[in-house]
């Protein structure tokens, strides 16, 4: 294995999104300082769909261009683990959330972050909660939306989940959507922290104070989420140190040792300014 080699990633997913949302830019930072310190390099490529990325591994494996490659955001129904097997392509699953004969994954706890985010939000007496999830047909997105139905039916509470693609025009819209609704919530989590910053100017547009009438929760810890005002309580991954973790687990494929069982960092819940005790008696689940 030449050390100059390329490792690949695809990602499939709006252009545009990328210069907004800070998660894939320190995934790919975590992913490029290790391949550095071992003399490889990362080949990012952008496209739109999940056929356009099969095609680019298959040109990929076609020109012996990568050594190996990582999958991110894992769907429902994916096709590129049986057509990387096919090409007999080496690759690294980001995220995983079930198995994949041949192909080792740096695993992630989506139900577990999920239930602690919810626990915190029930602790503060919250009762009327609602979501705005990312793409439905994200497995992880699946995992945390099952989980979340699941928890809040044992607290006897039915949680409100709309369908987002992780940009601020969602965030700002379905935010605006849920507090003019006649079942107004009073928090709400997002699955990123673009679309939760959009949301809390949803809510001061609204006339909504945060976190007097509503709290919100950012999912992913950015910058921006310290640097908002009130600053952005969150669930907090070290997305740095997951790339860094995907990396090591490559290095190790292509190098043809054993794979070592790897878990990306566990979210916690980040206590900040956009979070309080519900207000009086909003906390009747009406």
């Amino acid at each position: 294995m030449r050390a100059n080699e390329a490792i690949g990633l695809v990602l499939a997913r709006p252009a545009r999104l990328l210069g907004t949302e800070p998660f894939f830019m320190e995934f790919i930072a975590g992913i490029e300082e290790t391949l550095s310190e071992r003399g490889h390099s990362l080949l990012l490529h952008i496209v739109q769909h999940q056929d356009e990325e099969i095609a680019t591994h298959r040109r990929w494996a076609e020109r012996s261009l990568v050594a190996a490659v990582v999958l991110v955001n894992v769907t429902t129904s994916d096709r590129r683990p049986a057509v990387l097997r096919e090409l007999g392509m080496p690759a690294v699953i980001a995220g995983g959330l079930r198995d994949e004969p041949g192909i080792p994954a740096v695993s992630t706890d989506a139900a577990g972050a999920m239930r602690e985010a919810l626990e915190r939000l029930l602790v503060l007496g919250h009762r009327r909660i609602a979501r705005v999830t990312g793409p439905a047909g994200l497995l992880h997105t699946r995992v945390r939306s099952d989980t979340m139905r699941a928890e809040c039916a044992a607290a006897g509470i039915e949680p409100q989940l709309v369908e987002g693609d992780y940009s601020p025009q969602a965030g700002e819209r379905l935010t605006a959507a849920l507090l003019s609704g006649p079942r107004r919530p009073t928090a709400i989590l997002y699955d990123n922290d673009v679309m939760a910053i959009a949301g809390l100017g949803a809510a001061r547009a609204a006339g909504v104070a945060v976190p007097a009438e509503l709290s919100l929760v950012a999912w992913d810890d950015s910058a921006m989420c310290r640097l908002t005002s009130p600053p952005f309580t969150t669930m907090t991954v070290d997305v740095h140190l997951f790339g860094t973790l995907v990396a090591d687990s490559v290095l190790e494929l292509i190098e043809g040792r054993p794979v070592g069982e790897r878990w990306s960092p566990a979210a916690r819940f980040t206590p900040r300014g956009t979070t309080a005790p519900v207000p009086g008696d909003q906390s009747v689940n009406s």
